[in-house]
């Protein structure tokens, strides 16, 4: 039966809408979570999730392990500074190498300058007590360490800028250099000490005095490598000529006094002799190692023709 036609109108009554239910935010029945939702937990840096936090000091301070290796590193570490700190005077005397290193400007200036230009020096005495040394600063006739050793770093440096304008640079030669060095200085002083024991000759000098003294001539072989990057082979073979002679002639005033001391006038004999061919073989021994140290660095002069192109 069709419905009446006041009711297949476009005009209807409202239409009345049942309230809805509000649906349940859990949602259906799901399995226990596999991990805890921590992500409305506070912690960590910035409300970050304590997993993802960042360095933590506390935390590391409660850690009973970390603190046994901190005790355990600083145990370890001042035992090992107990050791040095009772040994090394076995080897080096710590005070007299503090001694080596008292210097100021004014001496390492006047030092650098005697080294240069040793002949117009007059007075060549070593003003010192036997049981307290004097100090560098105070006397510039003293050998010190300190010109050796920054020399001896100078010219490592320097050895890689010449080899570098060479285009022959690498962190080995670095290495190489250094290792070199060391090597022929080691040498050096104990072939002195040998023909010290050889001659006979009972100097009142020391280990550490030849050292120093033999590590001047690195201030030389500095000036070298400079002069030959900039005035090439000229200004390299004139100025190891003038450093080699100045450098044997400081050490002979230096080390005459100590090898060759005030004796009688009778003193002339086979004893003065020899101390005298070993003056002579510290101070020759000088230029043939600033040449062997700087043989390989020194320039190479590389003559250039223009060729005209034929028109």
């Amino acid at each position: 039966m069709d419905p009446p036609p006041q009711y297949m109108s476009d005009q209807s009554y409202p239409e009345v809408r049942r309230p809805t239910q509000k649906r349940s935010r859990r949602g259906p029945q799901q399995t226990a979570p596999l991990f805890d939702d921590t992500s409305t937990q506070q912690g960590g840096y910035g409300g970050q999730q304590p997993g993802y936090a960042g360095f933590n000091p506390a935390q590391l301070a409660n850690d009973p392990m970390a603190n046994m290796a901190f005790q355990y590193g600083t145990s370890l570490a001042s035992q090992g500074k107990d050791y040095v700190d009772k040994n090394i005077d076995k080897f080096v005397s710590t005070s007299k190498l503090k001694y080596y290193f008292a210097v100021d400007t004014s001496y390492v200036g006047r030092k650098l300058a005697l080294l240069m230009f040793p002949f117009s020096h007059q007075n060549w005495s070593i003003k010192y007590n036997k049981a307290e040394p004097i100090a560098p600063r105070y006397e510039i006739n003293a050998p010190d360490m300190y010109i050796p050793a920054m020399s001896f770093v100078t010219y490592i440096l320097v050895a890689g800028l010449v080899m570098g304008t060479q285009d022959r640079f690498s962190p080995e030669q670095l290495g190489i250099t250094a290792t070199s060095a060391f090597l022929w200085s080691f040498v050096e002083v104990m072939a002195i000490l040998f023909s010290f024991y050889i001659c006979s000759v009972m100097a009142e000098v020391k280990a550490l005095d030849l050292v120093a003294f033999c590590g001047y001539k690195y201030v030389g072989i500095i000036l070298c490598l400079l002069a030959g990057l900039v005035f090439r082979s000229t200004g390299y073979y004139a100025v190891l000529f003038w450093m080699s002679l100045t450098t044997a002639f400081f050490l002979v005033r230096t080390l005459r006094l100590i090898i060759l001391p005030e004796a009688d006038a009778d003193s002339i004999g086979r004893a003065s002799k020899r101390r005298i061919y070993l003056l002579l073989f510290i101070a020759v021994l000088q230029p043939v190692l600033m040449f062997i140290l700087t043989r390989h660095l020194k320039p190479v002069d590389v003559m250039i023709t223009d060729k005209t192109i034929p028109s």
